[in-house]
């Protein structure tokens, strides 16, 4: 069984494009160019060397010592935190934004929850000079008013989403529109790994940088390429599909998805799509999906504002339903603990999004010669306010 997408942008039985007819032309010529002009050899170079020069990779497989005596397993941090602008996001808006020159788009839109994914695209939209919209969900923007703040720094115009629960579904609701009116001259960058074909696996393709590094790191540090463990934390999944990329189809590597069970997996307040969904279609793509009988979308909830989707993006659901991916959902309150707790053993404050993959080592028990890759997904300070109303620090 592969676990990556065919020509039709199905993962199993999860994925293709299901998408309103005005869209059709803009996906259809996205799906027909884009592995074709990710592997010129021009597309490459410049987008190795943005990597490289702007982004700062590769980014560090840390061996964090406290935390492994802790936990009893060997224990390395891939420090997506280090990367300019402070997470994984950056690897694909830069893709994505050399993808849209090249067919020829002077428009970028782009939805975002936590903020990292909208204060990348408006970084990425200032370097190139072109003009940058972002959708917020109205919620979203009150508690990451930092990240606000970057993205109109950086150029970009934020438009709130006010309907729904006026948070990251609502805002790529709103960006799906502008997209309808818009056709023509409007490249919508998505930041996950969600939506119709080829959005999830042109993202997944993006991201795989980190896996891709992972490999090669290992090699160094443990004279093997593959882990026991790779564990990410899945809203809609970016940062974990780039996490597994190249480790999808190697069966010895455990592949761990964290999601966020908010105040419980059963309490009406949660964000856990594994142990909640049922298959349906959300934003294009046919994925796993909190929903009532009827079938209306369920409001997510998480702590952290980047992992309250309410599905999870095609190749998780297929990993899911096929076992490949083992995904253990993690309360706000476990989350948190393990956030401080990196804090104080190993001198890093990640994003609460990461925290949720951290707790991961207080409910899993790995082996001592365990070689486990945790997927340090994003840095803490657009997250301090939460850390402090939480810890009443």
């Amino acid at each position: 069984m592969s676990y990556h997408a065919n020509e039709k942008g199905y993962y199993g039985e999860f994925g293709g494009a299901f998408i309103p007819e005005m869209l059709y032309p803009n996906c259809e010529e996205l799906r027909q160019k884009y592995i074709q002009i990710m592997e010129e050899p021009s597309f490459k170079e410049e987008f190795n060397q943005l990597l490289k020069d702007y982004v700062g990779r590769p980014s560090p497989l840390y061996f964090a010592e406290r935390l492994s005596k802790k936990y009893n397993a060997k224990i390395y941090l891939k420090r997506e935190d280090l990367n300019h602008t402070g997470a994984h996001k950056v690897n694909n808006t830069i893709g994505q934004i050399l993808m849209a020159k090249r067919l020829g788009k002077n428009r970028i839109i782009a939805e975002t929850g936590a903020g990292q994914h909208g204060v990348a695209t408006a970084t990425v939209c200032a370097l190139m000079g072109i003009e940058c919209v972002v959708y917020m969900g109205e919620i979203d923007i009150a508690r990451q008013a930092p990240n606000v703040a970057r993205m109109k720094m950086l150029g970009a115009e934020v438009h709130p989403a006010l309907s729904g629960s006026k948070t990251l579904k609502d805002a790529t609701n709103e960006a799906i529109r502008d997209w309808i009116n818009n056709p023509v001259d409007t490249h919508y960058i998505i930041g996950s790994v969600v939506g119709p074909h080829p959005y999830p696996d042109m993202v997944a393709r993006f991201q795989s940088v980190i896996s891709e590094e992972i490999k090669a790191q290992l090699l160094e540090k443990e004279g093997r390429e593959n882990p026991d463990y790779v564990v990410a934390c899945v809203g809609g999944g970016s940062n974990a599909a780039g996490a597994y990329y190249h480790f999808l189809d190697t069966s010895e590597v455990g592949i761990i998805a964290v999601e966020a069970a908010g105040k419980g997996i059963h309490s009406g307040e949660s964000a856990a799509t594994s142990a909640l969904g049922k298959v349906g279609i959300i934003h294009g793509s046919k994925t796993l999906l909190m929903q009532t009988d009827d079938g209306q979308i369920t409001e997510p909830y998480s702590i952290s504002a980047g992992l309250d989707y309410p599905g999870v993006g095609p190749l998780h659901a297929h990993l899911f339903k096929s076992g490949r991916g083992e995904f253990i959902s993690i309360t706000d309150d476990n989350a948190m603990k393990a956030g401080m707790e990196l804090s104080k053993l190993e001198g890093i404050i990640p994003a609460i999004e990461s925290s949720h993959a951290f707790a991961v080592l207080d409910q899993k028990k790995f082996e001592p010669s365990d070689v486990v890759v945790i997927n340090l997904s994003g840095r803490g300070d657009k997250d301090l306010q939460n850390y402090i109303d939480y810890f009443n620090l």
